[in-house]
């Protein structure tokens, strides 16, 4: 690690107060469960020091103490390294994200109100989305996203980035997914002008605002299949608000599953895929979000205090806090998608 970045562990600028004086509760003990290999991966590539975690875990911990007193954050140790981890221990931008993160659940009621598995048996149960059962070379989990499963007329947008949101926060509660990240995989196969209207630059700014800044996970690669012409004007409405290192791991194979398996290999997806792992089930990945179910409720379901004016002058990133989608933006976006065919 370079000196600049040590010096963020032991800046002053975290001034730890003590436990004694916080009167924190007493947290969870940390245990890791990563293996030797994961563990070097982690020291190389994210500037995790097993010799530092705890450290660099209780530097965060009274940063937010200090700066963010009413955040009503879980102090635990296990879920304030997902944020190191995420912004590869820099405690400044580790903090930010933790704060988008709870802003941006406080800031859209349609999706984070009410979020747990059962109230979206629906959506789980459409084949909108899955998580393939095996991991890809890197150790990356590989979300499935299939669009043309949506009817909107059933439930609306929203509704899918629920899912996804459930997905992602089953997801990263493994310390493996931490440090590996995760892999995407959407097949656009079927989708129509009708279908892609409803992903206006209101949605996508939310959703990417989240992706990007507002949530402790790594997006490693998009692998995109089937995309029809219609794609070119929906990539064109998300692409302003994607950093250029995000836009660099979108990969748009077209139907030739053999420029997908050069990303993907064929041992690890369905035969719906050109595959070699059977056929792509769906279910299986409803199953354990539903078994998850009292971890969801009790983290979604409790009321939320309000947000302050301390949390939305933090926000400084595009794409987390509300706005009013205006007929402009809808016109604009129909004459993106319209100027495609």
């Amino acid at each position: 690690m370079s000196e600049e970045s040590d010096s963020l562990r032991t800046s002053p600028s975290v001034a730890s107060l003590s436990e004694n004086e916080l009167q924190l509760p007493k947290q969870p003990g940390y245990v890791c469960s990563l293996t030797e290999e994961l563990i070097t991966k982690a020291r190389e590539e994210l500037q995790e020091k097993p010799e530092w975690r705890l450290r660099d875990v209780q530097a965060l911990r009274d940063m937010v103490c200090k700066d963010y007193p009413n955040l009503s954050t879980s102090l635990d140790d296990a879920f304030l390294l997902r944020f190191l981890r995420a912004r590869k221990f820099d405690y400044d931008r580790a903090l930010q994200l933790l704060v988008n993160y709870h802003s941006c659940r406080r800031s859209w009621p349609e999706v984070f109100d009410n979020l747990k598995p059962s109230a979206l048996k629906e959506v789980l149960g459409s084949g909108f989305l899955t998580v393939l059962p095996h991991s890809d070379p890197r150790g990356c989990q590989v979300v499935c996203l299939r669009p043309d499963r949506w009817i909107p007329s059933n439930y609306p947008i929203t509704e899918n980035i629920r899912a996804i949101y459930l997905t992602l926060e089953k997801l990263i509660q493994s310390e493996e997914t931490q440090v590996n990240g995760i892999v995407i995989l959407a097949d656009y196969k079927g989708v129509g002008l009708a279908k892609a209207s409803h992903f206006g630059p209101f949605i996508a700014k939310k959703v990417i605002g989240i992706l990007q800044d507002g949530f402790p996970i790594r997006i490693k690669a998009v692998n995109i299949v089937n995309e029809p012409r219609i794609f070119k004007g929906i990539f064109a409405i998300i692409k302003p608000f994607l950093k250029e290192k995000i836009a660099n791991r979108f990969f748009l194979h077209g139907s030739d599953l053999n420029s997908l398996h050069l990303n993907l290999p064929k041992s690890i997806l369905p035969k719906e895929y050109g595959g070699t792992a059977g056929e792509l089930d769906a279910n299986a990945w409803k199953e354990v979000l539903l078994a998850s179910e009292e971890d969801f409720v009790k983290e979604f379901c409790r009321p939320l205090p309000p947000s302050s004016t301390l949390l939305q002058d933090t926000l400084m990133v595009e794409g987390i806090t509300s706005e009013v989608q205006g007929d402009d933006s809808i016109r604009g976006v129909k004459s993106q998608l319209y100027s495609c065919y």
